[in-house]
């Protein structure tokens, strides 16, 4: 088993105690081990940020952006090295891990180019002989803490934004996955970031929570993850000058209206729905049909599942991974049973994939709900799963109506040939991600993203929304005489 170390102020350490990390296709193989870092070495993290973003915010922007220049060109050089880890530990394809992959050097690309503008406004000033602006600086120290589902460009979502903008960070990546974000770390380092910039925390939350979020240097925390967690580090800064940016929960919903093209539709949903394992914020969880045309669009949905191939991600021909882990494999499927029990009826799937060596796995069958009411906890709570809800409605009113009908509002999407029906429906889907014709999942490196409601704080992600969250305003009038 691989024994890695992990970065803090420039440096690859060690620890005393180790964390393994497992494979979800074989819970029997071992990745590889990482530093089980303590309460002690957090605080010297946070000491080594401090020191990192008093040099990182007087660097030059275009110092920075070479640095990140440099780093996405050494991601696509290791592609393959890294692609095959982020499987390794999280279960996804090698297609999607490589999709990943690359698109988390796109993200350093994105910022290297936005690094090299300047952030600001040129503003009339009422007095005479004064000319004014504002400019965006950087906070100062951001803890970044990120999930296990997209191990390697959530972190890169994150870091890339206030990095390029001259901020340091502290960055906890998820117990079950923090190869990927080594590999993202180890680019920069390479690249020529500064000591301290960033410092990568591995270790075991309960152990270091308190280290983690109670530390008074924290100017911001980015948070992507359950609503559970999430609310309660909200709480925890509740009386505190901190911001925080949290990407939570999601239940979204596509719309099939009558008019659509049923097959593409069935496609795309099956898309966004089932691809890692359905283990995507945006992912597809609930269909919404108008009753015209729901017999056919479940034949065609529930026949473009039964194509999907169970297996490990590291085999081609697997089109579904496995689950990341046995306790999210176990809650999907106790999610499964309660459904059942509410009264849903399985179209297909319905229970976990224990053939052959997938025994040893965290595999769940795809699989499709029919007979969903609005008051089932399967319609209204999110799974993280492979598994996909259908409900019938009559007309466009009432499919906004039960897309609308959800405590979330991160994502949605409409099928349908009316441009009518198209732009009502951008207009009043409560989701801050809004597709027509295409799938929930899929937001660029440039476009802003984030949810309404409870899936998500006001300061969005990506593009240059984030500059919001990751800078300050500063307002400054010249008078120039006369």
């Amino acid at each position: 088993m691989r024994t890695l170390e992990t970065l803090v102020g420039g440096e690859w350490v060690a620890s005393a105690e180790w964390i393994d990390v497992l494979d979800p296709a074989d819970v029997r193989t071992p990745v590889a081990r990482v530093p089980a870092l303590t309460a002690k070495d957090v605080t010297r993290a946070f000491d080594h940020a401090e020191r990192g973003f008093a040099l990182w915010k007087r660097t030059s922007p275009f110092e920075r952006a070479r640095i990140f220049t440099d780093a996405a060109r050494l991601i696509r050089e290791r592609v393959e090295e890294i692609a095959a880890d982020v499987t390794a530990e999280n279960g996804k394809t090698l297609t999607e891990a490589t999709g990943e992959t690359l698109k988390s050097a796109d993200f350093l690309e994105y910022y290297a180019g936005l690094a090299r503008q300047g952030y600001g406004t040129l503003l009339h000033d009422v007095r005479p002989n004064h000319r004014t602006h504002t400019q965006r600086e950087p906070i100062g120290v951001i803890l970044v803490i990120s999930p296990w589902n997209d191990p390697l460009i959530t972190p890169a979502r994150k870091l890339a934004p206030l990095l390029a903008t001259g901020n340091a960070a502290v960055f906890k990546p998820a117990t079950e996955t923090p190869v990927s974000g080594l590999h993202f770390a180890r680019a920069l380092h390479d690249a020529g970031l500064p000591a301290g910039v960033l410092n990568v925390v591995t270790g075991r939350t309960a152990e270091i929570e308190e280290a983690l979020l109670d530390d008074p240097r924290i100017v911001g925390i980015t948070f992507t993850g359950s609503n559970t967690v999430g609310n309660r580090i909200r709480r925890r800064l509740a009386d505190r000058n901190v911001r925080f940016q949290g990407e939570l929960g999601g239940k979204n919903a596509s719309v099939v209206l009558k008019d659509a093209d049923l097959p593409a539709a069935a496609k795309a949903v099956v898309a966004a729905s089932f691809g890692q394992a359905g283990q995507r914020c945006t992912a597809t969880s609930r269909v919404v049909v108008e009753r015209a045309v729901y017999e056919e669009f479940t034949r065609l949905l529930v026949a473009e599942v039964e194509e999907l191939k169970v297996g490990p991600g590291s085999d081609p021909a697997t089109t579904l991974c496995p689950l990341s882990s046995p306790r999210q494999r176990d809650s999907v499927l106790a999610d499964l049973a309660g459904a059942v029990e509410q009264g849903a009826t399985v179209l297909t799937g319905g229970h976990a994939d224990t053939d052959g060596e997938r025994a040893h796995g965290c595999y769940v069958q795809p699989t499709v709900l029919g007979d969903v009411t609005p008051e089932a906890a399967i319609w209204r709570e999110e799974v993280f799963g492979p598994v996909l809800v259908l409900r019938a409605v009559d007309g466009f009113d009432e499919a906004v109506e039960a897309v609308n009908d959800s405590g979330f509002g991160l994502a949605a999407a409409v099928f349908t040939r009316d441009l009518t029906c198209a732009h009502r429906f951008a207009d009043e889907a409560e989701c801050g991600q809004v597709a027509v014709n295409s799938t929930t999942t899929g937001w660029d490196v440039h476009l802003p993203f984030g949810g309404f409601h409870d899936s998500g704080t006001a300061y969005k992600e990506q593009g240059e929304e984030v500059l919001r969250f990751s800078t300050r305003v500063k307002t400054v009038a010249v008078h120039f005489g006369g």
